[in-house]
């Protein structure tokens, strides 16, 4: 059945280079103008758990037509990752697998990997998260699928890339997090590593994927061919360290943990309130000086120690004294309203209930 349905997926679909569809870049007709801009685009997804799915689902929000490959009989790992369920279906495999398809295929037979191949001969993107080399041993890696669908941009995630020492570990968030340094640096100032409250690694590399597909997709247009697109945990996250490995690259500056404040900005952190915490950052001192006059603290705005920037860093443990035993004194809405259209960023530490009631997020 999965057979036949390919080849009416296939019939009159398609156009563009070795039977792979274009990418159509001219203006849109009136009866068009609400398509969404991957609209005719088809991803073929053999991804699981966290980082494949929420690339493909990204795709899959801006029009593409997903078909997820899972497992006979047990499917996705994730679809058992609860409590919560809805029916059946836990709330985690729900958060990142909406707008797309699902079929169940066996790649370790030769009539599922053929099932497979009949599918990317017709898809755009083709995208996989197993160990390198495992699906090149059932046939399905890029090079078998590049013979029979030249045009396919074909991504592949892993946990630590195609080769090296690592190559071969399975990848997991915590793992990776722990591995990159990112949970070195997360945690109270005097406490143990923590992990993120959220798989940010995972994310992180699924956004990778994403971006590195739509580039692939435009690179596409442009050559007529596909092309193989290595993705993978350690890379994404070491990449996301951002300032704090040039800080250690250029300036030999290890890291360590700040809890919610920052080691170059001072303050940016979270402040206990009488009721909460509110979280409040001057990144210049304009600002600094603004939050002085909240706080009714106009001292401090000429106070030699705390003139600039870098000597608020310096004198930060007796600033953050100064700032905190202020912010308590006040529960967080009559500091949410005193702080509403100074310009400086603020903000409370909600929890799912209050975020979720907040319009903002809600629009």
């Amino acid at each position: 059945m999965l057979t036949r349905a390919a080849a009416l997926w296939r019939t009159g679909l398609l156009s563009g280079w070795g039977g792979g569809r274009g990418l159509w870049t001219g203006r849109p007709q009136s009866d068009t103008d609400n398509a969404k801009p991957l609209e005719g685009v088809k991803i073929l997804d053999l991804t699981r758990v966290l980082a494949g799915p929420f690339a493909t689902m990204n795709l899959g929000d801006l029009g593409a037509e997903v078909i997820k490959v899972e497992r006979p009989g047990v499917g996705d790992d994730t679809r058992t990752w609860g409590p919560p369920f809805v029916d059946t279906e836990s709330t985690y495999f729900l958060s990142v697998n909406r707008n797309k398809k699902s079929i169940a295929v066996n790649i370790k037979d030769p009539q599922g990997v053929k099932i497979i191949k009949e599918l990317a001969a017709v898809c755009d993107v083709f995208v996989e998260n197993y160990v390198p080399g495992k699906l090149s041993a059932m046939g399905l890696g890029y090079e078998d699928v590049d013979k029979i669908a030249p045009h396919i941009v074909y991504c592949s995630i892993t946990g630590y890339g195609q080769t090296g020492p690592m190559s071969q570990r399975a990848g997991y968030d915590s793992v990776a997090s722990a591995i990159s340094g990112l949970m070195y640096i997360t945690g109270p100032e005097d406490g143990d590593p923590v992990r993120p409250g959220v798989a940010m690694t995972d994310l992180a590399t699924g956004l990778y994927a994403f971006g590195a597909i739509m580039a692939g997709l435009i690179q596409r247009y442009r050559t007529g061919r596909g092309l193989f697109i290595d993705c993978n945990l350690l890379s994404s996250q070491v990449a996301c360290l951002t300032q704090i490995a040039a800080n250690y690259l250029i300036g030999q500056k290890e890291a360590k943990r700040w809890g919610t404040a920052h080691g170059s900005i001072v303050p940016y952190q979270a402040f206990k309130t009488k009721d909460g915490y509110l979280v409040v950052g001057a990144g210049n001192n304009q600002q600094f000086a603004t939050i002085c006059k909240i706080l009714n603290l106009p001292e401090l705005i000429d106070d030699s120690k705390y003139k600039t920037n870098h000597l608020r860093v310096q004198n930060r443990k007796e600033l953050i004294k100064i700032l905190s035993a202020r912010f308590i004194e006040e529960v967080t809405k009559k500091w949410l309203c005193l702080f509403e259209g100074s310009g400086i960023p603020y903000g409370p530490i909600n929890s799912m209930k209050e975020i979720f009631e907040e319009p903002q997020a809600l629009l």
